[in-house]
């Protein structure tokens, strides 16, 4: 079973940038995305974006295309998600998540992926 972790959160201004990292445990060769979901207070639980963990194909939400970028390396079995320009409507617990099924189909649905991490919490003040 994959065990994930995030690190990386915390609290910023309006403007700065964060990088997010998601610390996969073996085995890791049955996954085949990884992907980012959010959850501010209040909200549901929402997709920021994904990346096929060998391809490394990408996929954004439209709210973060252009400021976000997802990316991988395999030899650290580490999933990033770099954040610029951040805004105080980032504000959320963000949490990362796996999946082994090799389809690319639905990668913006939370249902379709197996793993979990916690969550980190990312705060952009005004």
């Amino acid at each position: 079973q994959v065990q994930l972790v995030e690190s990386g959160g915390g609290l910023v201004q309006a403007g700065d940038s964060l990088r997010l990292s998601c610390a996969a445990s073996e085995p890791t060769f049955s996954v085949y995305i990884m992907g980012w979901f959010r959850q501010a207070p209040g909200k549901e639980r929402e997709f920021v974006a994904a990346i096929t963990w060998r391809g490394g194909t990408t996929y954004y939400a439209d709210s973060v295309k252009g400021r976000f970028t997802i990316s991988s390396d395999s030899a650290k079995n580490t999933v990033y998600l770099q954040m610029n320009s951040l805004k105080p409507e980032d504000t959320a617990v963000y949490s990362c998540a796996a999946d082994s099924s090799p389809t690319t189909a639905f990668v913006y649905r939370e249902s379709r992926y197996d793993y979990w991490g916690r969550g980190t919490q990312v705060t952009v003040s005004s």
